[in-house]
């Protein structure tokens, strides 16, 4: 089995950290950019087609009005998914009408990079703290499930993250991970390898019931932002 490999970002400065998952697959990789939490956002894909493109092949799906059909040749081709920020339920609900999630799941069997920010995050977990619902932020208990328990990200850029995160798992919501801006939780298999961050003082936590524990990380250097 190849290796798997996921790099889950908490937001912030997300080009500077995709710069670095960027040194984990070949040179002048073939990468797809999903958007569909953002609905799609035209502004959004091409400021991620502007920053990744002087180092990787980028693409993009689009499930409006319609998947294209070569959708699972499309994945299993790339070397690095790249999934943005927003509507997390919206966006799992799509790609489980389409089928999408399960060729997420077969292309990071084969090998193939998965990151993402926020929404794109958070969705790799079993379940996640999110504002799809409305801006109090909930509990999610739905995701992939690719990785075990929950996460958390914006930890330090949105203060009612921290406690609402902390509350729902003192309530026996999954224990897990949160991410603050500009920090980066890299996972081989489901195990966390390293944490990584771009900013001074930015870290990830592990949160179980009635614990938070900051976790070490490495401060990334020589990374360009656009």
């Amino acid at each position: 089995m190849a290796e798997r490999r996921i790099v889950a970002v908490g937001g912030g400065d997300v080009f500077a950290l995709w710069d670095r998952v960027l040194d984990l697959v070949p040179p002048s990789p073939r990468v797809l950019w999903v958007g569909t939490a953002s609905a799609e956002s035209p502004e959004y894909t091409l400021m991620v087609h502007d920053a990744l493109r002087d180092r990787a092949d980028v693409r993009r799906v689009d499930f409006f009005p319609w998947p294209p059909e070569n959708l699972r040749e499309l994945v299993l081709s790339q070397d690095m998914i790249v999934v943005g920020g927003g509507n997390t339920a919206n966006m799992l609900a799509i790609w489980r009408v389409h089928g999408f999630d399960g060729l997420l799941r077969e292309a990071w069997e084969q090998g193939t990079v998965l990151t993402g920010v926020s929404a794109g995050m958070i969705c790799w977990f079993e379940a996640g703290v999110t504002d799809s619902f409305g801006p109090q932020l909930a509990g999610m208990p739905d995701g992939l499930g690719f990785l075990p328990g929950s996460a958390c990200p914006h930890y330090d850029g949105e203060e009612r993250r921290r406690p609402v995160y902390r509350k729902l798992v003192d309530e026996g919501f999954p224990a897990g991970y949160a991410a603050d801006d500009d920090a980066a939780l890299f996972f081989v298999g489901t195990e966390l390898a390293e944490v990584w961050t771009v900013r001074e003082g930015a870290t990830a936590y592990r949160v179980e019931p009635g614990n938070e524990t900051s976790l070490d990380a490495r401060l990334l250097s020589g990374a360009v932002s656009p």
